[in-house]
C-alpha cells in the first residue's frame, strides 16, 4: 500500500513515541500539582514550550499548547476578534480567504452568526493566491482581524503571508495565518513572517492526533473558549496535555532540522510526479499555483470521471489518497476551494489530492503514477457509453 494522503495525517515519529512515553507511564504528575510528580510534568511542559518556542522565532510565553490545529484556528480567530471588539465595540468586521480550512472559515461563520460581525471573504486568482491588492480591497477602519492560511491544505499553494501580513498591519489590523499543512516544510519564523498568531498541529508533523499550538504576539489579548483553572497563561484552562505537548515538540524540532533537504528532494518528486500525469493522462487539470506550492502536495482533477471512483480504483491498486480535505469527508458538495478558483463544480467534483510524506520514495511516486493513469483511464471507459 502506497499512502499519498499525509496531508490528512501521518504516522507516529519513533523518536516522538520514545519522548513522550515517560509522561505516559512514570511521569504521569499534573504539572499544576506542588509535590514531585506535578513538578517533573511541569517541567517537562516548560521544557517543550521552550522548544516550540525556539521554532517559532518567539517567547515561550507566546506559546499556547491546544487539542489541535482545528482548536488552535478557533482560539485564534473568535479569539482575538471577540478580545479586540470587547476593547472597541466599533470593530465588528473579520476578514478570510475563499479557501481557508473550514476551522477558520466556520469560526468567522459563527461570529457572524452569534456576535453580529460581517465576514469579509478575499477571493483569490485562478491558481488560489490571495493578493496584496485583493486584501485590501476588503479592509476596513472597523475589521478586527484577518486570517489567511500559510499554505492551503488542498492544492498546496503557498501565500504571500508577509506581504499579506504588512497590509493588515498597515491598517493597524492583527494578523492571523493557519500554517497547520506549511509546518516541517516551511519556514514557521512569526518575526519574518510578521504575524500576531500562528496555528500548527502535531499529527501533520509525526506527533499523535490530539496536539496543536497556537501562537500569539506579545501581550496581545485573545479571550479564552474553555474557561477553568486558567492553565496556558488563561487563554485555554484545563489539565495540560504534557505527553502531547512533548510529542509536539519533539516532532517539529525534528521537521525543521530535516526540512532543507527534504523539501528540496520531495519538491523534485512532486515535479516528477505532476509531469508524468500531465503528460499521461489525457484533460488532466492540475489545481494550485504551479510552482508556488508546498513540497508536499499535488492535486487534479480528471474531467469525465466521477473523483470517488477514481479513489476507488486507485485504492484497488494499491494507492490511498484523498479528493481534498479529510474535514470534509462524506460531503456531496464540490469543494469550495476549487470552486473558489473558477473551475466548474461538475469538474471540481472530479478531484484527487495526492500528499506525500516525509519518507515518500521516487519508486513509490512512480508507481502511482502508473496507477493514476490505469485507474482514470479505467473509470472512463466504464462512463462512455458502451456501443449495442
Amino acid at each position: 500500500m502506497i499512502f499519498l494522503d499525509a496531508a490528512a495525517t501521518t504516522p507516529v515519529r519513533r523518536e516522538v513515541l520514545e519522548a513522550m512515553w515517560p509522561y505516559l507511564s512514570g511521569e504521569f504528575g499534573n504539572p499544576s500539582s506542588h509535590h514531585s510528580l506535578g513538578e517533573a510534568a511541569a517541567t517537562a511542559l516548560a521544557e517543550a514550550r521552550s522548544a516550540v518556542a525556539k521554532v517559532l522565532n518567539c517567547r515561550a510565553g507566546e506559546v499556547t499548547f491546544t487539542s489541535g490545529g482545528t482548536e488552535a484556528d478557533n482560539l485564534a480567530v473568535k479569539g482575538i476578534a471577540l478580545a479586540r471588539q470587547a476593547a472597541d465595540p466599533s470593530l465588528k468586521r473579520v476578514a478570510i480567504s475563499a479557501i481557508e480550512h473550514p476551522a477558520v472559515e466556520e469560526s468567522a461563520r459563527y461570529l457572524e452568526r452569534v456576535h453580529g460581525f460581517s465576514v469579509d471573504v478575499v477571493p483569490v486568482d485562478r491558481d488560489g493566491v490571495v493578493t496584496v491588492d485583493a486584501l485590501r480591497a476588503v479592509l476596513r477602519p472597523d475589521t478586527a482581524m484577518v486570517s489567511i492560511m500559510y499554505a492551503n491544505n488542498e492544492i498546496g499553494t503557498v501565500q504571500p503571508v508577509a506581504d499579506l501580513a504588512a497590509v493588515a498591519h498597515g491598517f493597524g489590523i492583527p494578523f492571523h495565518t493557519d500554517a497547520v499543512q506549511a509546518a516541517g516544510w516551511l519556514s514557521l519564523d512569526v518575526k519574518a513572517l510578521g504575524v500576531d498568531a500562528l496555528s500548527i498541529s502535531g499529527h501533520k508533523l509525526g506527533a499523535p492526533k490530539g496536539s496543536g499550538v497556537l501562537f500569539t504576539k506579545g501581550r496581545m489579548r485573545v479571550e479564552p473558549l474553555v474557561h477553568g483553572g486558567g492553565q496556558e497563561r488563561g487563554k485555554r484552562s484545563g489539565t495540560e496535555n504534557v505527553a502531547g505537548a512533548v510529542a509536539l515538540s519533539t516532532a517539529l524540532t525534528l521537521s525543521v532540522g530535516e526540512q532543507p533537504e527534504l523539501a528540496s528532494r520531495v519538491s523534485e518528486l512532486r515535479e516528477r510526479f505532476v509531469s508524468h500525469i500531465l503528460q499521461t493522462v489525457p484533460g488532466a487539470l492540475l489545481t494550485g499555483h504551479r510552482s508556488q506550492r508546498l513540497p508536499s502536495i499535488a492535486s487534479f482533477c480528471f474531467p469525465g470521471t466521477s473523483g470517488e471512483s477514481v479513489l476507488l480504483e486507485l485504492e484497488r491498486l494499491g494507492v490511498v489518497c484523498s479528493s481534498g480535505s479529510a474535514c470534509a469527508a462524506g460531503s456531496d458538495a464540490p469543494s469550495p476551494v476549487l470552486v473558489a478558483l473558477g473551475i466548474a463544480p461538475e469538474i471540481a467534483q472530479t478531484a484527487a489530492r495526492f500528499s506525500f510524506a516525509s519518507t515518500v520514495t521516487e519508486a513509490e511516486l512512480e508507481q502511482a503514477a502508473g496507477a493514476v493513469e490505469t485507474a482514470v483511464g479505467r473509470v472512463r471507459n466504464l462512463a462512455s457509453p458502451q456501443p449495442n
